[in-house]
């Protein structure tokens, strides 16, 4: 049998036990996968008139990387169809942006806009600015968070919000000393007043914003996604990107079951698993136990400064518990949104009470401040912990003036973003984004995460450093333990014989490289399922 491909470079990340002798630098591949790893002379023989031989040399090749929380569909319409607010730190800055997107619009059409940091507002986030400098426009801009949207008066007459809207989760209309609503409109259910009024966008137009992003995810080193959501409209895009080509990555996409939902909800979720593409499939079910510090409905075991805080997004966790149940009955993992310690500590209760699935480990995704007590218990239940370590270290300071520090307290930020105390106590930990909320580009996140501060930022002190890891378990988060976390440890997450060929290529070994130099480090090509894919160095890097 001969390889159809053959990959050649300087080093081959490979685990140890594998490869015998000399150090490899050649991968042979054949049906989507590997079939040797070792030395250009060991592989020598399986190449034949037809296979494909891709040189780089100097290069290193790892194994595919995987960011495990994201957001590709709708992230990626949000930044293909509204204005980008990353950059922008003060409300004047905020207002600017806006008055260059109405400057292209008539009147009336609606602004729309991501990544609102919430510390640009004196006091709580409100609309009024937007309706002074631009009367009568609709405009609704997302939180950083994306837990929450900033609306303009126009909005709020327009939708005949009153304030007094109540809702079956944490939601609320925030209103001011009068009453008056204040254009800040929390968490989903009231966010999901907002967005059917959104200006509607053809599948066509949706599927080449999300085609764009992930073309520039994959350039910048990832193989394969873990999308926590599948709402309307990622199947649709999906599959017309489909008809048009192969994704550039893997997507394993796992649904929202809505806070206090019933059983027949619970039942569409299961009914979805398994669905699919070529390179996307449905499997397993996204929990939101709690909502974001930041907007005061993350779950702590005492209140914040402002007494909010200490709640569950789930108001009936009785019945959160009975749906957690109801997937593990039927095969289905877990992962659930647990920002707050009491969420957390909930959570690993309940995953307790209902026993593991077979086909992957239930996660518990963000886990911001946790006490010592509960280090040890994701270890003992098999429990993944899922971090994004760039909130910590993006949108949070060491000398905590942000918002969520303030909010939460010294002691719990002391005890916030524990990546390393959780590691050290036998957790499988596992990376992500959260794209677009964190940088796409896994390399930043994976050298933010071992500065514990945005690697563009030399001067800026770190958050947590005690937190911080190595290269090699940095990116081993992407890797060996995004495969675990995936159920998937027997075919991906690592260079070995047998294994899918997903792999990352750099011009340069990142595990020995210092971490302000790995953004930097050059992505020559990613493969997936044994297809060859060369980067395209012009592109753009991924928003943000």
């Amino acid at each position: 049998m001969y390889a159809d491909a053959i990959v050649l470079a300087h080093h081959v990340e490979h685990p140890a036990d594998t490869v015998p002798g000399p150090a490899a630098d050649a991968v042979a591949i054949a049906d989507g996968r590997i079939v040797a790893v070792g030395t250009r002379d060991s592989v020598a023989a399986l190449r034949g008139p037809d296979t494909a031989v891709h040189e780089f040399p100097g290069a290193t090749v790892l194994p595919g990387l995987v960011d495990v929380h994201a957001h590709p569909v709708w992230g990626s319409i949000s930044i293909g169809s509204g204005v980008d607010l990353s950059r922008a730190a003060t409300l004047g800055q905020v207002l600017d942006r806006l008055a260059e997107a109405a400057a292209g619009l008539p009147d009336g059409a609606w602004i729309t806009g991501y990544d609102l940091d919430v510390n640009v507002f004196d006091g709580d986030p409100t609309g009024d600015a937007f309706g002074a400098r631009f009367p009568g426009r609709p405009i609704s801009l997302m939180t950083r968070d994306a837990h929450a949207l900033v609306v303009s008066p126009a909005v709020v007459d327009q939708l005949g919000l009153t304030g007094t809207e109540t809702f079956t989760d944490a939601s609320s209309i925030e209103v001011d000393a009068d009453g008056r609503p204040t254009g800040y409109v929390v968490e989903l259910q009231a966010m999901d007043l907002v967005f059917p009024h959104y200006p509607e966008i053809p599948v066509p137009t949706a599927a080449g914003y999300v085609r764009d992003q992930l073309d520039i995810l994959a350039d910048s080193g990832l193989t394969g996604l873990h999308a926590l959501d599948f709402g309307d409209p990622s199947e649709d895009v999906y599959r017309h990107l489909e008809e048009l080509g192969d994704l550039p990555l893997r997507i394993r996409c796992s649904p929202l079951v809505p806070a206090d939902s019933g059983p027949d909800v619970w039942q569409e979720v299961a009914d979805l698993q398994g669905r699919g593409g070529r390179r996307w499939h449905v499997e397993g079910a996204k929990f939101m136990l709690d909502g974001t510090a930041d907007n005061g409905t993350a779950w702590f075991d005492h209140p914040d400064i402002h007494g909010e805080n200490r709640e569950p997004l789930w108001r009936d966790i009785d019945a959160y518990r009975a749906a957690m149940r109801f997937f593990t009955e039927r095969g289905i993992p877990t992962a659930t949104h647990a920002i707050g310690d009491q969420a957390v500590r909930h959570a690993l209760d309940v995953i307790a009470g209902i026993g593991p699935v077979a086909a992957a480990p239930h996660r518990i995704e963000h886990i911001e401040s946790i006490p010592d007590d509960l280090l040890p218990r994701f270890a003992e239940l098999d429990v993944v912990a899922s971090l994004q370590p760039v909130h910590g270290t993006r949108h949070t300071r060491a000398d905590g003036s942000d918002n969520w520090s303030r909010r939460i307290g010294p002691e719990r930020v002391a005890h916030g973003w524990r990546t390393r105390d959780l590691l050290d106590h036998g957790a499988t930990v596992v990376l992500g984004s959260d794209w677009p909320i964190g940088p796409g580009d896994p390399r930043v996140g994976l050298a933010d995460c071992q500065l514990r501060r945005p690697v563009e930022e030399p001067d800026t002190q770190p958050v947590q450093p005690g937190q911080a890891l190595t290269a090699r378990e940095a990116y081993a988060g992407m890797t060996a333990a995004a495969a675990h976390a995936a159920g998937a440890a027997d075919s991906l997450g690592r260079v070995a014989p047998g294994y899918l060929a997903d792999l990352t290529v750099f011009a340069a070994n990142p595990l020995d490289l210092a971490p302000d130099a790995q953004p930097g480090n050059a992505v020559l090509a990613t493969v997936v399922g044994g297809e060859i894919r060369r980067t395209a160095p012009s592109r753009k890097d991924a928003r943000p």
